[in-house]
């Protein structure tokens, strides 16, 4: 399954917070998770991130240790398959 998760930073960030970040995302990663790809961004939201993991479980239990306040997680179905269900 492929998830967009949107977030805002609760607090200016800091180094150490970016460390905290790599290593949950590098743990995720043992555990099957795989980063699609990151960015910061302007506007409603600080960063996207878009992940794969094996189902919503999964999923949930990186974000909980990332602890992103006021985040926003979509689960994003390739335009391929929509289609087939029109």
């Amino acid at each position: 399954m492929i998830f967009i998760s949107l977030f805002k930073f609760r607090k200016k960030m800091t180094k150490a917070d970016v460390e905290h970040s790599a290593r949950v995302y590098k743990a995720a990663e043992k555990q099957g998770v795989k980063t699609l790809g990151a960015w910061w961004t302007f506007g409603r939201y600080d960063g996207v991130r878009i992940f794969q993991a094996k189902n919503e479980k999964q999923a949930l239990k990186m974000l909980l240790q990332i602890e992103a306040a006021g985040s926003e997680t979509l689960v994003a179905i390739p335009r391929e398959e929509a289609i087939k269900l029109v």
